[in-house]
């Protein structure tokens, strides 16, 4: 059996010696010994007994990458190609693979691999080495396995270039991209962290990005998170010991000082070779490496989370594509966000984040999820929860609260209609605006809350917007629409575009701003808002004004919002992280109804954003008007985006209109739009009547489905008054934990 023990550094210098240079060096040159010291202890800390494993397709450049990467640790360096496997069969890996053949010859490198064993080192895999498990999951025991992630492309450019003869499983029919495609699936099984590498990467850039990557790792105190409302100086030593990770933002979902959860240091940032590596793979692939970037292992393992982004879009989307990119007119795209089963951009996040939710929850607890919805989130939630493993819907069961009167005859039917034995509707006699505050209040309610975990065993969490998991998979989208358009040859990366959004909550919104922050070239974030245009009024004059405003009922219901709560986390992310301030404006617009941004606050605000409205008149307009003259129909809220796009764009780079949710959902407004017929109230009578116009793009695959089962189905309705509210919280525990 090979055995490679850990490199001892300076082994040639006798204790004495040593001490001795050191104590001239730190006396002579302080400052310099600092530095030596801390970088050896730093590097050498970092591997400790374990083996950085490299992975990756042949030509990924593990060879060449593991060396420099040795002499920066300063550790052994182990080829298994060239000290492994060819000191044990004697000869060449490319003569192995003549004389016995394809699956031979995995097998024999997997049984060679078995009694290899080594400590502190960095290993270069073979290509093939993690197509053999048993193999496998005897070396990672020891070691941190790192993928060189490099696009297909690049790798049959290096390996023609480069004539390379010995790769396992090429043969006549069987091509070099077949041979590489099949392979990934291993090397995502296998992976603890993904390293991005291009096509013009130096190796010694490489070997820096691996080493940061392996730190990154090892160290989840680096990916903390903060509340909006936190004065990081004034706080005391007890609550800076408190600290918050992923796990714990996702299952708490609100801050206890009533503030949003953001990341301490930032979100992740990507280079242009990184992004451009993105360009050819699939959404499901872009989602992957997105998240893991945003999500630390420590939290969610890249294997674990890898089997959850295909679990939410491998089979639950009706288009392959996920989120297509398509051309309206002129320099206008639309991303098709209706894809999912409930029909709008809320299942991206929704179908995601129960699985997230379920992972990172203790399995001693029970929890209620509440939710507010202004329309669209309640079917995709309920959708999205009652998709759980049987063992996870037994202890996570959620509430979805809505305006009773507030939402469309069809939303309110699926709200219905996707109801499970873990995931309920109640009807609230109110607006939005209260369901969301109330659920607010309730969660800072600590009395009510330690009853319910001291009485029932149970935990409240939030699946709302407010809940930081929630935002993640909406920057994934926007990232994914500009990729598309680089990959359709529309524009070259690094050419701007502007983003247009329907904005109510400012949830999809923040989302795009966040994926420029993390490198994509949005040069302007639109917001577009119906009558409800208090948001548009805060962006351009500075003031947020609810003094006198009541809520609009319009065509375009999800987005029939006055209080923005994701508004939060922007002013937080401008003021500089400035808690004090943030309490300061939100606790004034509870109180008093109304605040004014700083003028300095302002003027950042709008570089990053603009914003229009658009009267119910004008949206019914916009889709006549696009039916007519391209046979595509817009649902409300898009329109009401492209209507505003139309206003506000200057027509020097393309514009992305988010289409958040189908035609279909909204089909009375649709009707009226298009002048087709008398409006019947039924809400299947009337999916029944547009699928009735052959000339019409078809109906949502999911709608019908989900009304049929509606039937006589019943929810709960209940008063616009807080005790209401909990008494029918605690009664719902009652049922279902009890």
């Amino acid at each position: 059996m090979f055995h490679i023990f850990q490199y001892q550094p300076l082994r040639l210098i006798t204790q004495t010696s040593l001490s001795s240079m050191c104590l001239k060096l730190m006396l002579s040159r302080p400052v310099a010994f600092a530095q030596i010291w801390k970088s050896w202890f730093s590097s050498h800390s970092l591997l400790g007994k374990k083996n950085i494993i490299l992975m990756g397709p042949p030509g990924a450049g593990k060879t060449t990458t593991g060396r420099i990467v040795g002499q920066k640790l300063d550790c052994p360096v182990i080829d298994v190609d060239d000290d492994v496997l060819e000191t044990t069969w004697n000869m060449s890996v490319s003569e192995k693979l003549r004389d016995v053949g394809y699956e031979a010859f995995l097998e024999e490198e997997g049984k060679a691999l078995l009694k290899f064993s080594a400590s502190g080192s960095v290993i270069s895999l073979s290509g093939s080495n993690p197509m053999h498990a048993a193999g496998m999951k005897h070396i990672k025991k020891n070691g941190i396995v790192v993928y060189l992630d490099v696009p297909t492309t690049v790798i049959m450019s290096r390996l023609k270039s480069k004539q390379m003869d010995r790769i396992v499983g090429l043969s006549p029919g069987v091509s070099l991209k077949d041979v590489l495609q099949f392979r990934k699936q291993f090397y995502k099984r296998w992976f603890d962290i993904r390293v991005l590498c291009g096509a013009d990467i130096e190796a010694e850039v490489v070997a820096e990005k691996i080493i940061d990557a392996v730190k990154r790792y090892q160290d989840s105190e680096l990916e903390t998170f903060i509340s909006t409302r936190s004065n990081r100086s004034g706080r005391s030593t007890e609550e800076n010991s408190h600290k918050l990770y992923f796990s714990d933002v996702v299952t708490q979902g609100l801050a206890l000082d009533g503030g949003l959860f953001v990341p301490e240091r930032g979100l992740p940032k990507f280079t242009a070779e990184e992004w451009q590596g993105l360009i050819e793979v699939t959404y499901i692939e872009r989602a992957q490496v997105i998240l893991e970037r945003c999500i630390h292992p420590a939290d969610i393992p890249a294997s674990k989370l890898a089997e959850i982004v295909e679990t939410a879009y491998g089979e639950n989307f009706s288009c392959s594509k996920v989120a297509p990119v398509r051309h309206l007119s002129g320099n206008q795209f639309l991303l098709e966000l209706f894809h999912g089963p409930t029909a709008s951009f809320k299942d991206f996040a929704l179908q995601l984040v129960p699985h997230l939710f379920a992972y990172c929850i203790p399995r001693s607890c029970n929890y209620l999820i509440l939710v507010a919805t202004s329309g669209d989130t309640g079917s995709a939630v309920l959708d999205g929860f009652s998709r759980l493993h049987d063992t996870d819907k037994q202890r996570i069961a959620l509430v979805n609260f809505f305006p009773e009167d507030g939402v469309s005859p069809i939303q309110k039917s699926q709200m219905i209609g996707c109801q499970k034995e873990n995931a309920w509707s109640v009807g609230v006699k109110s607006d939005f605006d209260f369901c969301q505050t109330a659920i607010k209040q309730i969660f800072t309610n600590s009395d009510f809350t330690g009853f319910l975990t001291v009485e029932y065993g149970t935990a409240l969490a939030a699946a709302n917007s407010i809940n930081w998991a929630r935002l993640l998979p909406q920057i994934v989208y926007h990232a994914s629409a500009y990729l598309d358009l680089v990959h359709q040859g529309i524009i070259s990366f690094g050419s701007p575009v502007d983003i247009c959004i329907p904005t109510g909550n400012f949830g999809n919104m923040l989302a795009a701003f966040y994926a420029k922050m993390m490198g994509i070239p949005i040069r302007k974030c639109i917001c577009a808002s119906n009558e409800n245009n208090v948001l548009t009024e805060f962006i351009r004059t500075g003031v947020y004004d609810l003094r006198g405003r009541k809520l609009i009922s319009s065509f375009s219901p999800a987005i029939d919002i006055l209080k923005s709560s994701n508004l939060e986390r922007y002013l937080h992310l401008i003021a500089n992280e400035d808690g004090q301030l943030v309490t300061q404006l939100f606790n004034q617009l509870e109180n008093q109804g109304h605040f004014q941004l700083r003028k300095d606050l302002l003027g950042k605000l709008q570089q990053d954003l603009v914003a229009g409205w658009c009267s119910d008149e004008d949206c019914l307009a916009a889709i006549h008007s696009v039916y007519s003259t391209t046979g595509y129909i817009l649902d409300t809220h898009t329109a009401v985006a492209k209507v505003v796009a139309d206003r506000l764009q200057d027509r020097t780079c393309p514009i992305i209109i988010s289409s958040t949710a189908h035609y279909s959902k909204f089909a009375p407004a649709i009707l009226r739009a298009l002048r087709i017929a008398e409006i019947n109230q039924n809400p299947l009578s009337q999916l029944h009547l547009l699928s009735s116009y052959s000339a019409l793009p078809p109906i949502h695959w999911g709608l019908l489905e989900t009304l049929k089962k509606t039937g006589n189905g019943d929810h709960q309705v209940c008063a616009a008054d807080m005790s209401v509210l909990m008494s029918h919280i605690e009664t719902l525990i009652q049922n279902h934990f009890m």
